[in-house]
């Protein structure tokens, strides 16, 4: 076992366990941020790419802030497609981890000044007990498209003109009095389909009303 500080030292002494996986891959992650550094993001897209190897299972377990942009939506898609499993959690996870054929793992410590301190080891009982938590993490996690499309928020007429103005580039003001309604109102109810789409920004709920096929 032993610890590095920042993705750039995780690069140089542990950055070849990534491409070394021969039969199971999995990296549970916040977000796609996680494990940032150009080698290690290289080494992770190379084992996506060889899911179809033979006897190599790569899998993605992931909180639902990785989809937060549609970059970030679109190489995930594409890992799918290429035959990775990609789950998102409901659930916070409790540990940023990645497991290299059950012999392997990294975990990423919290946020500091001096960047993230990793752990590396290859103690078994360590690997099987965090292993075992992030097994029923996946079990009871829908995959990439159920939890897209599984939860379609039902939106109104007034919701679907909302969310139109919102798409059509108008000010508040001028969406406000082509609706109708006063600009406080919109701008509430512009605030109240944001919380209902799961988005931080307007782009976002947008993105969001694309991706889940809601009427623009």
């Amino acid at each position: 076992m032993f610890s590095v500080r920042g993705d750039a030292e995780l690069a140089a002494r542990a950055g070849h366990l990534f491409a070394s996986a021969r039969t199971t891959f999995l990296c549970a992650a916040r977000d796609l941020r996680t494990w940032s550094q150009p080698e290690l993001r290289a080494a992770m897209v190379s084992r996506m790419r060889a899911v179809g190897s033979p006897g190599l299972t790569a899998r993605k377990l992931l909180s639902p802030v990785a989809l937060a942009d549609e970059e970030a939506r679109a190489h995930l898609r594409l890992v799918r497609d290429r035959g990775a499993g990609v789950r998102i959690s409901a659930a916070p996870l409790p540990h940023e981890t990645i497991l290299i054929d059950g012999r392997v793992m990294i975990l990423a410590g919290r946020e500091s000044p001096g960047g993230r301190e990793y752990t590396v080891t290859t103690s078994q009982t360590l690997i099987d007990g965090v292993a075992s938590l992030l097994e029923a993490i996946w079990d009871n996690s829908p995959d990439l498209t159920a939890y897209l499309h599984g939860d379609v928020p039902q939106l109104d007429a007034d919701g679907r003109m909302i969310l139109k103005a919102l798409g059509s580039g108008l000010t508040d003001e001028t969406a406000a009095r082509r609706l109708g309604i006063s600009l406080r109102t919109y701008r509430r109810r512009v605030a109240e389909l944001m919380a209902k789409l799961e988005a931080d920004s307007r782009f976002q709920a947008g993105l969001r009303a694309g991706e889940l096929g809601l009427p623009r």
